[in-house]
């Protein structure tokens, strides 16, 4: 049974996801910051992998205080995603607009998933912190494509 501080089984299943998803866009981020060129992407893209740090730290609070185990790595997708950008953005030179191409598919992976796990666990106690936490992944979506459309506009 699920209380206003105990999650229930399900729940904690899906509150794993998005510490995996969390935990892969802090990794994807970091690995994003090494290779772009441009240094306010660089300290931007840092700024967005200490955020989603925090979040899975929080939501790990969570599920470690209703007694499962929370998750402390990401997932293979995750790494095979880094793999990808780090190769194109090599072979681009830290190209601003191919790494925030890569950025933004990754800003649409954490983002689809917040949206399903909030259906999924609607009336659970962690429901306000995911709906907190998805509103800053929202605008950190938001904003990574529209840096992308704009470099892609300026002929990047």
């Amino acid at each position: 049974m699920e209380t206003s501080s105990m999650l229930d089984s399900d729940t904690a299943d899906r509150v794993n996801d998005l510490i995996r998803i969390n935990i892969d866009s802090a990794k994807g981020f970091r690995a994003a910051a090494e290779v772009v060129n441009d240094v306010g992407l660089r300290t931007r893209f840092e700024q967005y992998a200490a955020q989603r740090d925090s979040n899975a730290h929080e939501l790990r609070q969570f599920v470690a205080g209703s007694g499962e185990e929370p998750e402390d790595s990401g997932s293979a997708g995750g790494a095979v995603h880094r793999w990808w950008m780090d190769l194109r953005s090599k072979a681009t030179g830290g190209d601003a607009g191919v790494v925030l191409s890569e950025a933004e598919r990754g800003e649409d992976a954490i983002k689809h998933t917040y949206e399903k796990a909030m259906v999924d666990v609607a009336g659970t106690a962690v429901s306000d912190v995911l709906q907190r936490q998805y509103t800053e992944v929202k605008r950190g979506h938001d904003t990574i494509r529209d840096l992308r459309d704009a470099v892609k506009g300026n002929g990047g």
